[in-house]
C-alpha cells in the first residue's frame, strides 16, 4: 500500500517530468536546441521537503518570492549531498537586501541602483559574486514592478561596475494575454531589449533572459527565453495565508 508521502513524491515527479517535456517540445517547435532553456522551479509556499523531492528528480535551481521563507528553506536544506542554486524572484526592499546578499545565488528583481548597491555592499567576501537580473516592466503594466525599458541600459551600465555582482540578464513578468501570438509579441520585446543591452555593453556574461511561467512558457521559449520560472505546473495550486 502506498503512503501519502509516497503518492506526493510520485505526483511531484510526474508533474516535474511533464514540465520538462513541455520545455523540450517548445524548443523543438521553435527550432532551438535541447537544453537551451533552463527550468527554474518556483517553490514559494511549499515546504523544504517538497523542494527536496523535486531535487531528487534532478532539479537544481529553485526560485523563492518571499525572502524570509526562502532563507528558511535554504538553511533547512544546507549540508546535503545535493547542492541547490537559489534564486530570489520576489520584490527586494531595502531592509531585505542583507538576507538576499548573504543567502541567495541569484536576484532576478533588481530594478533600481540603490538595491544593487546594497546587495553589492552586503555580499559576504567568501561567497562568489551574486548573479543579478534587471526586472523590466516590459509592457508598461500599471501594477507591475520593474524598470521602464527606456531606462534599462543606463541602469545596466551602473550595475556592471559593482564588483560583488555579476549582471546576467533581464527578467520580465508581463500582464497575461490570451493568444499565443500576443504572448510571443510581448516576450519578443524583452528579447530585443536583452540583445540590445548585451551588444551595447559588450557583456559576454549577459546570458540570461528570465521570462515565461506555467501559462506562457511555450510563447516565451519561442521568443527567446533562456530561463522559464514554473511553479504551479510542478508543485500544484497554492494556498496563501489570509
Amino acid at each position: 500500500m502506498s503512503t501519502p508521502d509516497h503518492d506526493l513524491s510520485n505526483s511531484l515527479r510526474d508533474k516535474f517530468h511533464a514540465v520538462q517535456a513541455r520545455i523540450a517540445a517548445a524548443c523543438v517547435a521553435s527550432g532551438r536546441s535541447a537544453g537551451s532553456v533552463q527550468l527554474l522551479a518556483v517553490s514559494k509556499t511549499f515546504s523544504a521537503d517538497n523542494v527536496r523531492q523535486v531535487a531528487a528528480c534532478g532539479q537544481r535551481d529553485f526560485g523563492e518570492n518571499y525572502i524570509q521563507e526562502g532563507v528558511d528553506k535554504i538553511i533547512a536544506l544546507q549540508g546535503g549531498d545535493i547542492q541547490l542554486v537559489w534564486h530570489c524572484i520576489g520584490p527586494i526592499q531595502s531592509n531585505k537586501t542583507k538576507l538576499v546578499a548573504e543567502h541567495f545565488d541569484w536576484a532576478h528583481t533588481v530594478d533600481r541602483l540603490k538595491i544593487a548597491q546594497r546587495l553589492n555592499d552586503q555580499r559576504p567576501a567568501h561567497l562568489a559574486p551574486l548573479n543579478v537580473c534587471l526586472q523590466v516592466n516590459i509592457d508598461g503594466g500599471e501594477t507591475k514592478s520593474g524598470i521602464a525599458p527606456v531606462d534599462v541600459l543606463a541602469l545596466a551600465a551602473e550595475v556592471v561596475k559593482l564588483p560583488h555582482l555579476v549582471l546576467r540578464g533581464i527578467m520580465t513578468i508581463p500582464d497575461s494575454v490570451e493568444s499565443f501570438d500576443a504572448q510571443v509579441a510581448v516576450h519578443a520585446k524583452a528579447c530585443a531589449l536583452f540583445q540590445e543591452v548585451k551588444a551595447t555593453l559588450n557583456l559576454p556574461q549577459f546570458d540570461s533572459l528570465s521570462m515565461g511561467m506555467t501559462g506562457d512558457l511555450e510563447a516565451a521559449v519561442h521568443a527567446g527565453s533562456t530561463m522559464v520560472r514554473v511553479g504551479t505546473a510542478i508543485f500544484g495550486g497554492r494556498t496563501y495565508p489570509a
